[in-house]
């Protein structure tokens, strides 16, 4: 299969498929597999078998990056959502340098900690719309310029408090009005419509609306059309990406199934804003039920992880880009056998 938008949309089908009896071999789950994914036998036996298998799927443009993984885990899916929402075990990271999770509704000190390096600050400094090494709309990029005196001491703290308040008043704008507050990316020459990327990312196929329409509709519609199963969760992360520490804010939107469904829950992680590299970033995860003899509990994970940067074009951009497709492609085999390991052995 050639296009992204259908390889997300028939994992989200799966949602709508009728119930047919639970079992480790899953015939919805090992069509798509094959047909959609194009993985062998062999590797889908290897994921029946609680191997996890992790591929990198062909995107419509060099600048998209969309990685597919799956593993069945002998275990509960709640205790998936459990560790999904373990912002304590992220901390412990080493890749997390810090992480905060955000009261309803947001507050300031929320924010405590979410924080610009020192180069980072000097690059604002230097920033001019179409120019600059960090993320930011033309205006945040003046704001800066206007109410920074740059010649003061404490030059760091100033920055650090404006960038604070700047991101909570960007969260409650979002919280009230969705993507249309996501604005221009003015950092490289070429501007970057977040929000049409981003709905960009989510154009599925129309089955997706025939199958699971009230998902899909709240991705693109938030805070409208709120199903009554979903809930929404905010944290901000400052994280380790490739050469430079990257702030996050992201909306976490978990939907739980009902008990006919054969999802039990699906997970998206939209990114808000990245101070470097992702200018869009969606992550999903879906819970789809296998046995549930209580005393051979077990379910498939299965991700599918979207995103788009720029510089991954030209030459040296296709360098860039296949090792950060092979890196990507290790990282989320690591992390789902990781995942693997921990529930199996609570």
């Amino acid at each position: 299969m050639r296009d992204v938008k259908r390889i997300v949309a028939l994992l989200i089908i799966t949602a709508g498929m009728p119930l047919q009896g639970f079992s480790q071999s899953n015939p919805y789950l090992e069509a798509f597999f094959r047909q959609s994914i194009g993985l062998t036998d062999d590797q889908i036996a290897a994921i029946r078998n609680g191997q996890a298998i992790a591929k990198a799927v062909p995107s419509r443009i060099p600048d998209e990056i969309f990685l597919f993984g799956a593993v069945y885990i002998h275990a509960a899916s709640e205790a998936y959502l459990r560790f999904a929402r373990d912002f304590d075990r992220l901390r412990k990271l080493p890749s997390y340098l810090a992480l905060g999770e955000f009261n309803n509704p947001p507050q300031l000190s929320d924010l405590n900690g979410f924080s610009f390096d020192n180069g980072d600050i000097q690059a604002l400094r230097r920033c001019k719309p179409g120019a600059c090494l960090i993320q930011a709309p033309a205006s945040s990029i003046e704001d800066f310029h206007r109410s920074i005196d740059w010649s003061a001491s404490d030059v760091n703290a100033q920055v650090n408090e404006l960038s604070r308040k700047t991101a909570l008043q960007f969260l409650l704008a979002y919280q009230q009005d969705g993507n249309q507050v996501f604005g221009i990316y003015n950092d490289k020459r070429k501007p970057t419509e977040v929000a049409q990327q981003f709905t960009y990312m989510l154009s599925y196929d129309n089955g997706l609306m025939e199958r699971l329409p009230e998902f899909y509709q709240y991705l693109l519609s938030y805070p409208n059309a709120k199903p009554a199963s979903v809930e929404n969760t905010f944290y901000w992360a400052k994280v380790k990406f490739g050469l430079k520490p990257t702030l996050r804010i992201v909306h976490v939107v978990t939907m739980r199934g009902n008990p006919a469904d054969e999802v039990a829950y699906a997970i998206a992680e939209k990114q808000l804003y990245s101070s470097h590299y992702f200018s869009t970033a969606l992550d999903l995860s879906f819970c789809v039920r296998g046995s549930e003899d209580p005393k051979n509990q077990g379910f498939y994970l299965i991700m599918a992880m979207g995103s788009e940067q720029a510089g991954l074009t030209g030459f040296k951009g296709s360098i860039v880009r296949e090792a950060a497709v092979s890196r990507s492609v290790s990282s989320l085999r690591n992390a789902l056998t990781t995942i693997r390991n921990t529930l199996e052995s609570k």
